[in-house]
């Protein structure tokens, strides 16, 4: 199996590790190491610590967008090779890496969708919106997942969204169907939660937007408006 990652380079702390063209994970430089965001499909681990190494910097965290098995698939085989490093994701993604499955009281009541795996990797820390990691900020953004979360580099507007949006086939919200990539659209849980988490992220005014599928987007702020209004307007039409 071809585990080798097509890595590009955004600013002078965000390294993007695409593997079979549409499945991206991250590394975000600090001053100790590298945080992956993201783990990618099962056997994505030999090409991360292969990309790693080749960047002259060890993973010290494993940060977490959401829990579907794209995001969340190498994480055992990470941290059976990285035993050291801390592994972090929202505490309501967290309950879906143990095999709970249930929605909570206040959460729209649709059927969970896209593919969720059991992980035997516990997480050392549930994260919470505003907290931080390393450089970046955890900021809610349900809807794909009840708990995804996307994260904010303070030190240059980076925003890590996870499937929040997708770039791939065009640039759209999470649940927006696109017929050439259509993953995201078909494994979002509540489209107006995420159209919701969308406009909450646009008001963040990223500098730049790196998403879970197609290319990293710089000064973002016009695509992310048209993407909301044509998720605004489709999502109203279909309720």
């Amino acid at each position: 199996k071809d585990e080798r990652m097509k890595i590009t380079r955004h600013g002078s702390s965000l390294i993007k590790l695409t593997r079979l063209g549409f499945v991206n994970c991250y590394l975000v430089r600090e001053d100790d190491g590298f945080t992956l965001v993201d783990t990618g499909m099962a056997g994505s681990a030999g090409g991360i610590l292969a990309a790693a190494r080749a960047e002259g910097a060890p993973i010290v965290r494993i940060l977490l967008t959401h829990a579907h098995n794209d995001h969340v698939g190498s994480l055992d085989a990470l941290h059976a090779k990285l035993p050291g490093a801390e592994v972090l994701i929202t505490a309501r993604d967290a309950r879906f890496l143990r095999g709970d499955m249930s929605l909570d009281p206040g959460e729209p009541q649709v059927k969970l969708r896209g593919g969720y795996m059991v992980c035997q990797t516990k997480p050392d820390r549930e994260l919470q919106p505003g907290d931080r990691v390393g450089s970046l900020e955890v900021i809610a953004s349900a809807g794909h997942t009840p708990g995804q979360a996307a994260f904010l580099d303070a030190r240059d507007g980076t925003l890590i969204a996870g499937d929040a949006f997708q770039n791939k086939a065009g640039f759209v919200v999470a649940g927006m169907l696109r017929v050439l990539f259509p993953f995201s659209a078909m494994a979002t849980w509540h489209k107006p939660t995420a159209l919701e988490s969308a406009r909450r992220l646009r008001q963040l005014d990223p500098a730049r937007l790196a998403v879970g599928h197609g290319a990293v987007i710089e000064q973002p702020g016009a695509a992310m408006d048209r993407a909301i209004a044509e998720a605004a307007r489709k999502f109203q039409a279909n309720e």
